[in-house]
């Protein structure tokens, strides 16, 4: 089987999926899309609920101690956060939705293409946002939904171990249709968010196949863990209760592993 096909596959249902969704959005009255919406933001934290079990993971707590997970998890969540606040991740993410709109869409839909990163204020009122705003606020949400979670980390690995691609077709089909929902209430920036999912999970494939398991159990629960904390935030913002900068957290994702197999080999604990 070719490696890197669960991510191509992966990428083809988020576009396909934000298509179907654009073309039945218009139909959908705007109380609707609201609806679908939450209910996206409500599914959204459960699913990072269920990511937060990896705590209790037994090569977690073999590693770190019983008590030394959910620490794991807090450092690196105000490590990541520190680091991802000082290098603006999330006004760049916003920054780069912006330059797609302008490259994907007609030039004259928003008065404000020029402007700079969308303001928090504007987006907890969804329905009256501009184009632009409506467009990188589909971006940036729906990139953080695919690409945060274990089955886009446990996939590529798969995938790029020659194992197949059983986790990643898995996550395409929810992606696609998750997309779709995406997609009626927020346009085509859903779309586009098929290109960081591309890259990232691209790469993680990538990584695996050059350097095989790459990472232990317990790297792996943290990061799971860890990616649980960051939808739950995902999940906020697509509720509108609160605008977390849930891009800025994006390197506690990578502080996360490196934490769990820093105190695994010094034996902290124990």
């Amino acid at each position: 089987m070719i490696v890197g096909l669960g991510t191509l596959l992966n990428v083809t249902t988020i576009v396909i999926g934000a298509a179907i969704g654009v073309l039945i959005g218009h139909r959908l009255q705007e109380r609707t899309t609201r609806v679908v919406t939450d209910a996206l933001g409500l599914i959204t934290i459960v699913l990072g609920g269920l990511n937060l079990v990896s705590l209790a993971d037994a090569a977690f707590v073999d590693a770190v101690g019983a008590g030394g997970t959910f620490l794991v998890v807090i450092g690196a969540l105000l490590i990541g956060s520190i680091i991802g606040s000082l290098a603006g991740i999330e006004s760049r993410l916003e920054g780069f939705g912006g330059w797609l709109q302008s490259r994907f869409t007609r030039k004259g839909a928003s008065a404000a293409s020029a402007a700079g990163p969308i303001d928090p204020a504007i987006v907890d009122a969804p329905l009256v946002l501009s184009p632009r705003e409506r467009f990188i606020t589909g971006f940036v949400d729906a990139s953080l939904v695919f690409a945060i979670g274990p089955l886009a980390i446990l996939g590529a690995f798969q995938d790029g171990t020659g194992q197949g691609i059983d986790q990643l077709a898995l996550k395409a089909t929810l992606d696609g249709f998750a997309s779709i929902a995406f997609a009626a209430s927020l346009g085509w920036g859903v779309a586009a968010s098929a290109l960081p999912v591309g890259i990232w999970q691209g790469l993680l494939t990538a990584l695996a196949f050059l350097l095989g398991s790459v990472m232990s159990g317990a790297a792996i629960a943290a990061l799971t863990a860890t990616g649980g904390v960051l939808l739950l935030g995902v999940g906020i913002r697509l509720l509108n209760l609160r605008h977390i900068a849930v891009g800025d957290m994006l390197p506690a994702l990578v502080v996360a592993p490196l934490l769990a197999v820093g105190i695994q080999s010094l034996g902290i604990a124990g």
